[in-house]
């Protein structure tokens, strides 16, 4: 057939196949079948969650690649041939990314890259689980004998961070944590700062709809509708300052309250739950739900003014009863030493979070105000609301260092406690000083410096 455009000339066509090419057309559609079934099989795995997502992403991807160029059947058996030796290579190929970052290999986290200070130390499953060895009897007697008898027991837990043994008393009920919680979520946006997701001098902008309840000085720099900060200062003013404003930010950038349990299970954190952001748990507690107008100045404690006391009671006495915000003595401490441990975070957030704790201006009368001179804590305290000359939930918990550098974890939660007694702070106090003395007792085996340094 000639070109209608002058000068130009096709090639001829080519010759139908013969029978021996059509006789391998079904050959060509088994291999087609042999590789393509596996390959849309593999890339549709990748849309599913929990166990299937770990498979190898190179691989997979490999599989997809294959797929469309193994269209000329001339190369399916090729394509095939390359999927086949290839897969054992791919499977050692990074996996799929987690909140963490890059999944760890067994037994290690692997953090962003930055060097040994961006990975947290080894960890296992769950932190309960841990074998460890028995608490010095002396201790734990002491400790069951600190209640003071409030309306509701107090739950204390002390842990050795290097021994690993918990002595508590009422260590696995769960108790309100109020402003205890502030830690978790301040942990997690640090282990997004870890996996690379948020960064410390990342600006943040707080504006009239990020206004909290009670305790907010942050709020106070709002002008003109804004405020512009960063996440370093959020988390030092969560922290340090107890502000519920910042804490509740840094819980919004954070992907919420479910977004910190997952962190809190994903370290094997057992025995800590997060409810919600302070404004709105408040407002639970004392039997309101929470609304933009209550964000004014005022507005919440009028809201709350015009409750019907007993239904107010009602509220506080369930809220007790079963936290929203519960947490085991036992498990706070457990997580506090997994903090120290390096276990949580990368050695540089770790730092910066006990560095921040250690800074803690709030509570100086409770857990502080029993360790005699030369001890040092970093800790953080959580105050609830006053109803009928009771406290709904009055807290501390931190890391006591010891003179010759032994850390403790403490916890000491006490539910509902009265109002302005001394004896309020008097636990905490004496829980302090009761492991001072057991410290400075020597009570502690194989340790000759201990029993010999002075405490006071």
């Amino acid at each position: 057939m000639s070109d209608p455009r002058p000068g130009l000339t096709l090639p001829p066509a080519p010759p139908p196949p013969g029978l021996a090419w059509r006789a391998l057309n079904p050959a060509w559609a088994i291999a087609d079948a042999a590789w393509i079934a596996p390959a849309m099989a593999g890339y549709a795995l990748r849309t599913l969650p929990g166990a299937l997502r770990r498979l190898p992403e190179e691989a997979l991807d490999l599989a997809v690649s294959a797929l469309l160029i193994g269209f000329r059947r001339p190369v399916a058996t090729l394509s095939l041939a390359l999927l086949v030796t290839t897969g054992p290579i791919a499977a050692a190929a990074p996996l799929f990314r987690t909140l963490d970052g890059p999944r760890p290999a067994p037994g290690r986290d692997a953090g962003p890259p930055g060097g040994a200070d961006r990975q947290p130390a080894r960890r296992d499953p769950d932190l309960a689980t841990r074998p460890a060895p028995p608490a010095p009897p002396e201790l734990l007697a002491r400790l069951a004998s600190l209640d003071p008898g409030f309306r509701r027991p107090v739950g204390i837990a002390v842990m050795d961070v290097e021994a690993g043994w918990v002595a508590a008393a009422q260590g696995d009920r769960p108790f309100p944590q109020q402003s205890v919680s502030k830690l978790w979520v301040a942990l997690t946006v640090m282990a997004l700062v870890d996996a690379g997701r948020m960064s410390l001098d990342q600006p943040v902008v707080l504006t009239d709809a990020d206004r909290s309840v009670f305790n907010q000085p942050v709020t106070h720099l709002i002008e003109n509708g804004a405020f512009e900060t960063t996440v370093r200062d959020l988390v030092q003013r969560a922290l340090i300052q107890s502000d519920n404003a910042a804490n509740d930010k840094l819980m919004a950038l954070a992907g919420g309250p479910a977004v910190v349990q997952a962190f809190l299970a994903s370290r094997g954190m057992s025995g800590i739950r997060l409810a919600e952001d302070e404004r709105r748990l408040q407002s639970r507690i004392a039997g309101l739900t929470w609304s933009p107008d209550l964000s004014t100045y005022g507005a919440f404690e009028a809201a709350r003014a015009r409750l019907d006391p007993e239904a107010r009671a009602a509220s506080l006495q369930a809220y007790v009863e079963q936290p929203f915000d519960g947490a085991t003595p036992a498990g706070v401490v457990r997580a506090l030493a997994a903090l120290h441990r390096g276990e949580l975070l990368s050695r540089a957030s770790t730092d910066f979070v006990l560095q921040t704790l250690a800074r803690v201006t709030t509570g100086p009368m409770r857990l502080r105000g029993g360790l005699p001179p030369g001890w040092r804590a970093a800790h953080k305290t959580g105050t609830g609301q006053d109803f009928r000359g009771e406290t709904f939930g009055l807290n501390d918990v931190g890391l006591v260092t010891a003179p010759d550098g032994r850390v403790y974890a403490v916890a000491v939660l006490a539910p509902q406690v009265p109002k302005g007694a001394p004896e309020r702070l008097r636990v905490f106090q004496d829980v302090s000083a009761t492991l001072a003395e057991h410290w400075r007792g020597g009570a502690i085996p194989g340790s000759a410096e201990a029993a010999s340094s002075p405490a006071d």
